[in-house]
């Protein structure tokens, strides 16, 4: 990784509608010689895919929380039930298995705090895995990179 393919995956992660020749000219190099940087960054899997940056608030799903999640079971087949499980909820937009006192930590997205509430009490809840539950609720986000 050179520091010409470093700059192209900065300017990439800000904005990956970047079109060639603009990305390109800041990072110096010919159309052509961007754009098989860019390729080969994407064959080799650096690059994994492109996404749109959505507004939640607009989408009726700016309600946001981290959940900390401790496990009954720390069985190799209790953690996969568990993300199975996870899987299926479209509330998670997020799901890491984390080392401390708990196992796994969630970024919840949802409408507001009675649809936060069914998703606590009815489908995280319920799961047979779930020893504890802790609640971050997100007050403000002054610094979010994530595409």
């Amino acid at each position: 990784m050179d520091q010409i393919n470093e700059k192209i995956l900065r300017l990439l992660s800000v904005d990956g509608r970047l079109s060639n020749i603009e990305l390109a000219d800041r990072v110096g190099l010919s159309a052509s010689a961007c754009l098989r940087r860019v390729q080969d960054l994407e064959r080799r899997g650096v690059i994994k895919g492109y996404r749109a940056v959505l507004d939640r608030d607009q989408m009726g799903a700016g309600f946001v929380a981290y959940i900390a999640v401790g496990l009954s079971d720390h069985s190799k087949a209790s953690q996969e039930a568990f993300e199975r499980s996870i899987g299926r909820a479209d509330e998670v937009r997020e799901c890491h298995n984390i080392t401390g006192t708990v196992e796994y930590l969630l970024r919840i997205e949802c409408a507001d705090l009675p649809s936060y509430k069914h998703f606590h009490t009815e489908i995280l809840g319920v799961l047979p895995q779930v020893n504890s539950i802790t609640s971050y609720i997100v007050m403000g986000s002054p610094k979010d990179d994530r595409a």
